[in-house]
């Protein structure tokens, strides 16, 4: 009876193990204080905190700024070993925000509010505060000064990522063309997460403006709810599993970088 009992708490030993190596979830508002305490720092010192707004994107989702970098989020979170805050669901929308079911934030409400949640996640022990933006605009210029004062001043090291920038030569491998604001890089990446979200019979191509050069006109609000980067480039025209492909290969490259960036601050020695 008792050689029929080893395996048992053999494996019941193993369990316990595994689960105190990682948590019940990388979900901050998931886990309890206990839990949280029993990995913050010392075997989770890095948080990923998805930031977007809602505002309009052609044929798929308002939320599409938040449904991305929170998906990406829960994707890599294990490989990059860092919990998730819950995402900052609201923006500063811009020249979007005359649009149906658009919320704008001003900056002088947002800027410090995005501030007391960097002072909060860097006081509840994170060494590394990675922001995943879905939304640009004038929304990154904030991120970027304030994460910029929350390092300098607290001593936490910190890194803002726009998803959809930063992937633009995986765009242009995967559809071999370049995308733009709900074309069809985040509607891909949309799809390759919610397919129920996206609504291609509701596209048209006259739905899409292409955004100006520089210095050359501006219009507020922005004549379409669909912005291309290039002339006659970024329509929908995917398949399935070119936005399988694509999310996939967007989440790697941005786990990646992560990773080499916290390796980088660590062989600097900097704290």
């Amino acid at each position: 009876m008792k050689l029929f009992l080893v395996p048992i708490l053999i494996a019941l030993n193993a369990t316990v193990l595994f689960a105190q190596q990682n948590p019940s979830s990388r979900e901050m508002d998931r886990i309890n204080w206990m839990e949280f305490a029993e990995f913050v720092p010392e075997k989770i010192p890095t948080v990923l905190l998805p930031t977007g707004t809602l505002e309009p994107h052609g044929v798929v989702n308002n939320g599409a700024d938040n449904t991305a970098p929170t998906a990406m989020a829960k994707e890599i979170a294990e490989d990059v070993n860092a919990l998730i805050a819950p995402t900052l669901n609201y923006g500063i929308t811009g020249s979007m925000a005359a649009y149906p079911g658009a919320f704008q934030i001003t900056e002088e409400a947002y800027r410090p509010f995005i501030r007391d949640i960097l002072k909060g996640l860097a006081r509840n022990g994170f060494k590394n505060i990675i922001i995943l933006n879905g939304h640009g605009g004038g929304q990154t210029k904030v991120l970027q000064e304030v994460t910029a004062e929350i390092s300098n001043e607290l001593g936490v090291r910190t890194l803002v990522i726009n998803w959809w920038s930063f992937a633009s030569d995986v765009t242009m491998e995967v559809f071999k063309e370049d995308g733009g604001h709900a074309g069809l890089n985040e509607t891909a990446y949309i799809q390759a997460i919610d397919p129920t979200l996206v609504h291609k019979e509701r596209y048209r191509a006259d739905l899409a403006t292409a955004y100006p050069e520089a210095g050359t006109w501006s219009a507020t609000p922005f004549p379409s709810s669909i912005g291309l980067y290039q002339e006659g480039q970024g329509y929908p025209n995917f398949n399935q599993a070119q936005a399988d492909e694509y999310f996939q290969k967007v989440n790697a490259k941005v786990s990646k970088f992560i990773k080499e960036i916290i390796q980088k601050w660590d062989m600097a020695g900097l704290h």
